[in-house]
């Protein structure tokens, strides 16, 4: 089972989260407030982080700042707003889901689930071989991404979404279709997902403007244009699946 750290502010919410993770048989460890979650952080290093956005002191969005600097883990906001900009924030600075509170156990666990399912898979390399087409090398056995000469760190998500792109280059998928097969969720907060993974994807690894290979279909989705004739692949087979 997963180790879960959940920091929240609220004294109701972190037992009703002791109950429902400890009861599902995972490992739970809590703290009220982002200093000491950060400590934690290095200490009980976590599978996944529950992160409330109100917190004391040091906020939610500076605490995930700053994990998202210092580890490759899944992190579900739990915020105050059930609103799409609030969603949209979340997604933009890094989270990997956004729950609004006051939320459903059983939602709230299926969620977890499902982000630690896709870490999982992730981590397996569930494609073997190497894509290299010069502007990037993609390693799926040891998750090893280079650009431009450099190692580029890419979070479990990232590295499912530019896998995906390549193992498909030049053929353009669609949102939905990104959504199942890279969040296995193709419903979930939708289009705002994709789009902000992908500019994240690219900001790393230095593809900026009309110089990056991951191209926006207007009203579809995106495709990833190889550099013509450079393609290198060795056993990089994978399939999208149609959506409806």
């Amino acid at each position: 089972m997963a180790r879960i750290l959940a920091v929240d502010g609220e004294p109701g919410v972190e037992r009703v989260l002791r109950g429902l993770f400890g009861g599902s048989g995972h490992e739970f460890v809590s703290t009220s407030d982002g200093r000491s979650a950060l400590r934690l952080l290095y200490r009980v290093r976590p599978d996944l982080v529950l992160l409330g956005v109100e917190l004391p002191g040091v906020d939610g969005w500076s605490v995930l700042e700053r994990v998202r600097d210092l580890a490759d883990l899944p992190v579900l906001l739990l915020g105050a707003h059930d609103t799409v900009s609030a969603k949209v924030r979340g997604l933009r600075a890094g989270a990997d889901d956004y729950l609004a509170k006051p939320f459903s156990c059983s939602e709230l666990l299926a969620r977890v689930e499902a982000l630690l399912r896709r870490c999982a898979g992730a981590g397996a390399g569930g494609a073997a071989g190497v894509f290299d087409d010069g502007l990037v090398r993609v390693d799926h056995r040891t998750r090893v991404v280079t650009a431009a000469g450099r190692e580029v760190e890419l979070t479990a998500i990232e590295f499912r979404l530019l896998t995906t792109l390549v193992r498909h280059a030049g053929a353009v998928l669609s949102l939905g279709q990104l959504l199942a097969a890279v969040w296995d969720d193709p419903a979930g907060v939708g289009p705002d997902r994709v789009k902000f993974a992908v500019l994240r994807l690219r900001r790393k690894l230095g593809w900026g403007g009309r110089d990056s290979p991951i191209l926006a279909v207007r009203g579809v989705g995106y495709r990833y244009r190889a550099a013509p004739g450079r393609v290198r692949a060795h056993g990089v087979s994978g399939v999208v699946p149609e959506m409806s």
